[in-house]
């Protein structure tokens, strides 16, 4: 099985901390990075973006603040089990269709290949 990578465009306009953050969300809340699986480190997470450790370290400690992965000594950083709640928190989810559509308007996409792409990952 092919692992789910991260890729940066550091030409964008939204910062390589937030791709890399938002990236790993999807992939995580996507079922394709289950509980339990390791993430690389943060040095070898930079080395292979060709970014700065602290780039890294600043989305890992944004997705750790919402629980999506948890950081043990020894350990590693591993995907934490996905919260599942019947009331989402719909200032976060508005918050994160902010940012998804800022992101899609950067890569040129209009509203009909923004709303595809919606269409496409809830497929």
């Amino acid at each position: 099985m092919t692992r789910p990578t991260v890729r940066v465009d550091t030409t964008s306009p939204v910062p390589p901390y937030e791709q890399i953050r938002t990236q790993l969300a999807a992939l995580i809340g996507g079922g394709h990075l289950p509980e339990g699986e390791r993430l690389p480190t943060v040095r070898q997470l930079a080395a292979d973006l060709g970014l700065a450790a602290g780039t890294v370290a600043r989305a890992y400690k944004e997705l750790e603040a919402a629980a999506l992965i948890h950081t043990k000594r020894g350990a590693g950083t591993r995907v934490a089990a996905v919260p599942r709640s019947t009331h989402p928190d719909t200032a976060r989810l508005t918050q994160l269709a902010h940012e998804y559509v800022a992101a899609a308007r950067a890569t040129g996409a209009d509203e009909t290949a923004v709303l595809a792409a919606v269409r496409t990952a809830l497929d």
